[in-house]
Protein backbone atom coordinates (compact mmCIF):
# COMPACT_ATOMS: atom_id res chain seq x y z
CA UNK A 1 0.00 0.00 0.00
CA UNK A 2 1.49 3.45 -0.79
CA UNK A 3 1.41 5.84 1.92
CA UNK A 4 1.68 9.59 1.22
CA UNK A 5 4.78 11.75 2.49
CA UNK A 6 3.68 15.04 3.03
CA UNK A 7 4.86 17.87 1.05
CA UNK A 8 8.03 20.32 2.07
CA UNK A 9 5.22 23.23 2.73
CA UNK A 10 2.90 20.38 4.59
CA UNK A 11 6.33 20.36 6.86
CA UNK A 12 6.87 23.57 6.92
CA UNK A 13 3.46 25.49 7.99
CA UNK A 14 3.85 22.29 10.40
CA UNK A 15 7.08 23.41 12.10
CA UNK A 16 5.79 27.17 12.01
CA UNK A 17 2.65 26.98 13.65
CA UNK A 18 4.62 24.82 16.71
CA UNK A 19 7.15 27.08 16.84
CA UNK A 20 4.38 30.03 16.82
CA UNK A 21 2.45 27.76 20.03
CA UNK A 22 5.28 27.63 21.78
CA UNK A 23 6.03 31.56 21.47
CA UNK A 24 2.84 32.29 22.29
CA UNK A 25 3.10 29.54 25.24
CA UNK A 26 5.87 31.27 27.01
CA UNK A 27 4.33 35.11 25.99
CA UNK A 28 1.15 33.67 27.98
CA UNK A 29 3.22 32.68 31.21
CA UNK A 30 4.78 36.10 31.54
CA UNK A 31 8.19 37.69 30.58
CA UNK A 32 11.10 35.69 29.79
CA UNK A 33 13.23 34.12 32.87
CA UNK A 34 16.09 35.29 31.88
CA UNK A 35 14.66 39.19 32.82
CA UNK A 36 13.91 38.83 36.00
CA UNK A 37 17.44 38.37 36.76
CA UNK A 38 17.85 42.16 36.98
CA UNK A 39 18.28 43.88 40.09
CA UNK A 40 15.21 45.02 42.31
CA UNK A 41 14.35 48.23 41.89
CA UNK A 42 11.04 48.30 44.38
CA UNK A 43 8.39 46.56 46.08
CA UNK A 44 5.11 47.51 46.33
CA UNK A 45 1.38 48.37 46.19
CA UNK A 46 0.48 48.46 42.14
CA UNK A 47 -2.63 49.67 41.06
CA UNK A 48 -4.06 49.97 37.38
CA UNK A 49 -5.65 52.68 35.63
CA UNK A 50 -7.78 52.28 31.82
CA UNK A 51 -10.66 53.43 30.34
CA UNK A 52 -11.00 56.97 31.79
CA UNK A 53 -7.63 57.86 30.53
CA UNK A 54 -7.48 56.41 27.45
CA UNK A 55 -6.52 58.96 24.95
CA UNK A 56 -5.64 61.48 27.20
CA UNK A 57 -2.07 63.35 27.48
CA UNK A 58 0.54 61.50 29.76
CA UNK A 59 3.26 63.55 31.46
CA UNK A 60 5.63 62.50 28.99
CA UNK A 61 3.32 63.95 26.37
CA UNK A 62 2.06 61.09 24.44
CA UNK A 63 -1.62 59.84 24.58
CA UNK A 64 -2.21 56.68 27.31
CA UNK A 65 -2.94 53.89 25.74
CA UNK A 66 -5.08 51.51 28.08
CA UNK A 67 -4.19 48.33 26.03
CA UNK A 68 0.08 48.97 25.65
CA UNK A 69 2.47 47.86 28.36
CA UNK A 70 3.39 51.30 30.20
CA UNK A 71 3.10 52.20 33.71
CA UNK A 72 3.14 55.51 35.95
CA UNK A 73 6.02 56.11 38.40
CA UNK A 74 6.60 58.82 40.65
CA UNK A 75 10.67 59.50 39.98
CA UNK A 76 11.67 56.37 36.85
CA UNK A 77 13.02 58.84 33.92
CA UNK A 78 9.94 58.59 31.30
CA UNK A 79 11.04 55.36 28.54
CA UNK A 80 12.96 53.18 31.34
CA UNK A 81 11.69 49.48 31.23
CA UNK A 82 11.42 48.15 34.04
CA UNK A 83 9.83 44.42 34.82
CA UNK A 84 7.37 44.14 36.80
CA UNK A 85 6.33 41.04 38.94
CA UNK A 86 3.66 39.70 40.55
CA UNK A 87 4.94 37.21 43.37
CA UNK A 88 1.56 35.99 44.06
CA UNK A 89 1.30 33.74 40.58
CA UNK A 90 4.68 34.22 39.25
CA UNK A 91 3.48 36.46 36.27
CA UNK A 92 5.81 38.86 34.87
CA UNK A 93 5.47 41.80 32.26
CA UNK A 94 7.60 44.37 30.79
CA UNK A 95 6.18 47.98 30.87
CA UNK A 96 7.57 51.61 29.68
CA UNK A 97 7.19 54.29 31.93
CA UNK A 98 5.92 57.39 30.07
CA UNK A 99 3.55 59.30 32.86
CA UNK A 100 4.03 60.15 36.63
CA UNK A 101 1.90 59.00 39.52
CA UNK A 102 0.23 56.89 41.83
CA UNK A 103 -0.75 60.05 43.89
CA UNK A 104 -1.57 57.78 46.27
CA UNK A 105 0.99 57.34 49.19
CA UNK A 106 0.28 53.46 49.65
CA UNK A 107 1.99 52.68 45.70
CA UNK A 108 4.50 52.25 43.92
CA UNK A 109 3.39 52.34 40.47
CA UNK A 110 0.11 52.53 38.29
CA UNK A 111 0.10 50.15 35.43
CA UNK A 112 -1.66 50.13 32.12
CA UNK A 113 -4.91 47.71 32.33
CA UNK A 114 -2.99 45.67 29.59
CA UNK A 115 -0.44 45.35 32.21
CA UNK A 116 -2.27 44.56 35.38
CA UNK A 117 -4.47 42.01 33.10
CA UNK A 118 -1.41 40.11 32.19
CA UNK A 119 -0.43 40.25 35.92
CA UNK A 120 -3.36 38.97 37.31
CA UNK A 121 -4.35 42.27 39.05
CA UNK A 122 -7.09 43.54 36.57
CA UNK A 123 -9.79 42.16 38.71
CA UNK A 124 -8.78 43.20 41.98
CA UNK A 125 -7.53 46.55 41.07
CA UNK A 126 -4.07 45.97 43.11
CA UNK A 127 -1.59 44.05 44.22
CA UNK A 128 2.14 43.28 46.02
CA UNK A 129 4.61 43.90 42.97
CA UNK A 130 8.34 43.62 42.53
CA UNK A 131 10.23 46.06 39.99
CA UNK A 132 13.27 45.02 38.70
CA UNK A 133 15.81 46.60 36.30
CA UNK A 134 14.32 45.38 32.74
CA UNK A 135 17.36 44.51 30.68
Amino acid sequence: MFTRRPTLAARLRTAFCLGLALLTTACAHGSLPSQASGRVLEQGRASWYGADFQGRRTASGERFDMHAFTAAHKTLPFGTRVLVRNPRNGKQVVVRINDRGPFSHSRIIDLSRAAARHLGLEGSGHGHVVLHEAQ
